[in-house]
Parts: structure tokens; C-alpha cells; sequence
């Protein structure tokens, strides 16, 4: 920012030529800030009352060093005048970030600018009979030395645009942290105005390996929360909390999260967004070896998350329920369970349990001869049938 350019450093100006030119700056200023005004609308209003009285007056005091520059005495350094002003304008370019306004309004102002006030000052030039030569040489300058200024507010405005990202996306993180965390809704709702994030209806929780969470985070609702790391239990693995994916918006979204091993929470309010979470760290911990790339959906699992709620309650009624089988060698034993499930599941139509098993119809018949053996009258028994359903409706590593 304190580079300055070699022409300006080592022109000069007598006293008789710039007298004239720092008596008209203030008018110089008024014309500017009028034409800037009425040609780049983005500064209609910010330019209306006190404020557009201080940027006058910042016009005048930027041209003012130029002309200090330009007519400094032999020996004086030649970056003094210089640097205030690209200190001035990189702080301006950081001030129009914050206030909302873009960069191409900035540079507008900029053209704008230094088209007018070189208009004002070459006419106090001419009216003041200075050269030809010197009035050309000067409309150079005065054009390098407005370029030096835009770039410092390019660099400022970037540079503010940058750190103010960076402040918003880590309270974006502290967001989601509160949320998925459970912290107290008045804590949440200030993480919230402090990120500036509108909150949306719902929000759902989806499970997503850590190097495909961004490219996922970018194809997704720009409000999606993030969060880096799920927990030390689920290492690689990032949070993403998507606003409003239900309804017609979930297949939407699980179209997006295709191929890429993903598991996918219910939608829940967005201060509730935990109880989606958790299910989904739930299901995910109960789908061991989903297909290479396929999204799990948590809804398509409620009866396994149901029936192990409670493990050890599950673990007793399953022994409970297989104590008939007890006797039996551990290989038939598994064969005979295997195909009373299906037989449960299938209401006893044999020919689909033989599909299931990729058995012979005989083979399925002569199993379930030895599990009424086994059994008795329990496997026509309602209560008895509701607990082997229940006990044999999710296989012992669920």
C-alpha cells in the first residue's frame, strides 16, 4: 500500500501553478461528489446530509496531498504526502464493504471522480494560463495518482470482505455447535443474531463424510449449517443441518446427497435440530455396511430404532423368545430362526419363505415341522407371536 509511483515522486509543480489549484479545491470537491451522486446510484443516499459533507471533505483533503506531492520541496520524502491518502483510501474501500456496498460501485465512484475533478482543475489550469505541456503532463498524474487510490480501496474493500467472512462463517460453526450440542434456546437464538442467519422452519440433520461435506455444503439451501467433526466416536465425518428439507424439499435433497454415503435425519424445528442429529449418529451406528455411496435414510429405519431402544431389554426378550431352540446344534439353531423370521414376515406362505431363503418349498416345510415340535401351541399363540415378531425383527448385531 505505500508503493507510490516513480513520475509522481519526481514531478514538480511551481508555487505559482498549484496557488490557484489549492484555492479552487473546494469547489473541485462539490462538482465531484455531485457528478458521483447523480451517476452511480448506489451513492444517491449516502451521500444526502452529513454524511456527504465528511466525504467532501475527504475528496478535498485526497486531492489536496496530490497537490502537497507534487509540489513538496527538494529533499522532502517523497512518500509522506502519499501515504495518509492510500492509508485514507484503503480504509474507505473497508468502510464501503461493511456499509453493504459492492466493489463496482466503488470503482464507478472512482471514474467518476477523477473524470470530474480533472475537469475542474484543468479549467483553473487554463483560466490561470499554464502551459500546454504542463496541463497534459498534470492530467497524467492526476489520473495515476486517482488509479493508486482505487487500488488501495480494491485492497480494503477485499481485505474487509475476507475477515468479515471469515467472523461470519465461525459463528456459523458456533451455531451449529449450540445447536447440535442442545444448549438453551435463548443461547441459540443469540448465536443466531450474532451469525446474522435467518432462521428457517426446519432443520435436518445429515451425516456426511468430511471430504464431500463442503462440495455437499455448496450444492445445498445457502443457510446449511456446518460443523467440521460429528464427534470422536465419528471421526472423518462432518455435520451438515439443512433448512427446510421436508416435504417435497427431502427427495430434493437426497437426489443432491446421492453417491455419497450420507445418512440423512428427520426434519425437525429448527431450535430441535439435536433430536435429528441424534437419530441420525442412531442409525448410523446400526447400518454397518451400507452400499458403496448410498444415502441412508433414518425413516426407512424406525422399526430397527424402535426395537433396540432399549438393548438389553431386546438381548432378554430374544433369549426368552429362542429358549425353545436352546437344545438344538448353534448351525441349525441360526437356520431355524432365520426361517421363522421369514415365516413371520412372510404370514406363513411358504413358497415366499423358500424365495427369501433360496430353499427348496420341502426344505421350508420340514423346518417349520421341527419348530412346532419345538414350539407347540405357542406358534399359534398371539402373544407369543408378537414377541418372536418383535425379538426377530432386527438381526442380533443390529
Amino acid at each position: 500500500m505505500d508503493q507510490i509511483l516513480p513520475d509522481v515522486r519526481s514531478f514538480r509543480l511551481s508555487g505559482e501553478i498549484v496557488a490557484p489549484l489549492r484555492e479552487g479545491l473546494p469547489e473541485v470537491a462539490v462538482q465531484t461528489i455531485a457528478a458521483i451522486t447523480a451517476e452511480v446510484p448506489a451513492y444517491a443516499q449516502a451521500f444526502a446530509g452529513e454524511l456527504g459533507a465528511k466525504i467532501e471533505k475527504a475528496v478535498r483533503a485526497a486531492l489536496g496531498a496530490f497537490l502537497e506531492l507534487v509540489s513538496r520541496a527538494a529533499g522532502h520524502d517523497p512518500g509522506a504526502p502519499l501515504t495518509p491518502a492510500l492509508e485514507a483510501a484503503y480504509a474507505l474501500g473497508r468502510g464501503e464493504a461493511r456499509s453493504g456496498r459492492s466493489l463496482d460501485a466503488l470503482l464507478a465512484a472512482y471514474r467518476v471522480g477523477a473524470r470530474v475533478s480533472w475537469r475542474e482543475l484543468a479549467a483553473i489550469s487554463v483560466a490561470n494560463g499554464h502551459p500546454a505541456s504542463t496541463i497534459a503532463h498534470f492530467a497524467e498524474l492526476v489520473f495515476a495518482y486517482i488509479d493508486e487510490l482505487s487500488a488501495a480501496s480494491v485492497a480494503g474493500h477485499a481485505d474487509e470482505l475476507a475477515s468479515s467472512g471469515r467472523a461470519r462463517r465461525r459463528h456459523l460453526e458456533l451455531l451449529a455447535q449450540a445447536l447440535i450440542a442442545g444448549e438453551p434456546v435463548h443461547a441459540v437464538i443469540a448465536a443466531a443474531e450474532r451469525a446474522d442467519w435467518a432462521p428457517p422452519q426446519t432443520l435436518t440433520a445429515v451425516l456426511a463424510p468430511e471430504r464431500a461435506a463442503r462440495t455437499l455444503a455448496d450444492l445445498l439451501d445457502p443457510r446449511t449449517l456446518q460443523v467440521a467433526e460429528a464427534g470422536p466416536e465419528m471421526p472423518d465425518t462432518s455435520v451438515l443441518l439443512v433448512p427446510d428439507a421436508q416435504g417435497p424439499g427431502r427427495a430434493h435433497v437426497m437426489r443432491l446427497l446421492g453417491g455419497s454415503g450420507a445418512v440423512i435425519g428427520p426434519p425437525r424445528p429448527w431450535l430441535r435440530a439435536r433430536e435429528s442429529f441424534l437419530r441420525a449418529v442412531r442409525v448410523s451406528g446400526l447400518v454397518r455396511r451400507p452400499r458403496r455411496g448410498a444415502v441412508t435414510d433414518t425413516e426407512d429405519h424406525l422399526l430397527a430404532l424402535v426395537v433396540t431402544a432399549d438393548p438389553q431389554a431386546l438381548k432378554d426378550l430374544r433369549t426368552q423368545a429362542l429358549a425353545p431352540l436352546e437344545g438344538e446344534r448353534e448351525a441349525t439353531a441360526e437356520k431355524l430362526v432365520e426361517t421363522l423370521r421369514s415365516w413371520l414376515l412372510h404370514q406363513g406362505r411358504r413358497d415366499d419363505v423358500a424365495a427369501e431363503l433360496f430353499v427348496h418349498p420341502q426344505t421350508v416345510r420340514y423346518r417349520m415341522s421341527r419348530l412346532r415340535e419345538l414350539y407347540g401351541d405357542r406358534l399359534r399363540d398371539p402373544k407369543w407371536l408378537q414377541m418372536l415378531t418383535v425379538a426377530l425383527a432386527t438381526p442380533p448385531s443390529a
